[in-house]
């Protein structure tokens, strides 16, 4: 038993907005399946998609805080220009350069335009491969902790781990990675942008929700009333769900 990211879920008062910046940021598609604006690989929607993990954009009526997201996306680039362009279109998109205390650093530091921070990186040889979304980043107080109870959690492969990162890949070594990163700050507000998790097929959603219990994850009440869905917190407090199969 395990569960796979599947999509980011990023919550949005206008999701339709925010689903239609990460589209054109991503040079994907934003469908509309319901109520919810899901980002993924043009030539209509597959879900969940096989090798990339999408973007499902949640409207919710609360405005974000000034507080700095725990999780972002780091998108990759395949050369300096390629970079340079990248940044202009999101910047045309309405993208906004944001200062995180990252200093002076090859990639760039942006905010969508609801103000989730994300980065586009300088050319990694690490990311060729990955698609758009190079890496999904996570904060996190400690690394190792964080990979005790993924690494048993998660199907993907545990690529590295140290006192400053943790970093998964799926099992099959397509799509971006997964890189829990020290960081100083503490948690303080609920996360505006959460994993999606999913069984695999044929796996029962309950059982792998008490498993995930047992390995230290804890339930989470954020006001979702009765959904199909159930939303756990890990060791340090970040936010995810279990979805249950289609």
């Amino acid at each position: 038993m395990a569960v796979r990211p599947v999509q980011v879920n990023i919550k949005a008062l206008d999701p339709v907005a925010v689903g239609r910046f990460w589209a054109r940021a991503l040079g994907w598609n934003a469908y509309h399946p319901g109520v919810t604006t899901y980002v993924g690989p043009a030539g209509g929607p597959v879900w969940p998609d096989p090798v990339f993990v999408g973007i499902d954009v949640v409207p919710v009526p609360e405005p974000g805080t000034p507080t700095k997201n725990r999780v972002h996306l780091d998108l990759a680039t395949t050369s300096e220009a390629h970079r340079t362009e990248l940044v202009e279109r999101v910047r045309a998109l309405g993208a906004t350069p944001v200062d995180v205390g990252q200093g002076s650093v090859p990639w760039t530091v942006l905010a969508d335009v609801e103000g989730n921070e994300f980065c586009v990186l300088e050319p990694r040889d690490v990311y060729r491969d990955t698609g758009p979304i190079a890496a999904i980043v996570v904060d996190c107080a400690d690394p190792r902790a964080m990979a005790r109870f993924w690494g048993e959690a998660l199907d993907w492969t545990l690529h590295e781990v140290a006192d400053d990162r943790a970093v998964w890949r799926s099992a099959q070594g397509t799509g971006p990675y997964l890189e829990f990163l020290r960081t100083p700050d503490t948690k303080t507000v609920p996360d505006r942008v959460h994993l999606d998790l999913l069984p695999r097929p044929g796996d029962d959603k309950e059982a792998e929700v008490a498993r995930l219990r047992a390995l230290g994850a804890t339930d989470l009440d954020l006001g979702q009333g009765d959904v199909p869905w159930t939303c756990l917190a890990d060791p340090e407090g970040h936010e995810f769900c279990v979805l249950a199969p289609s």
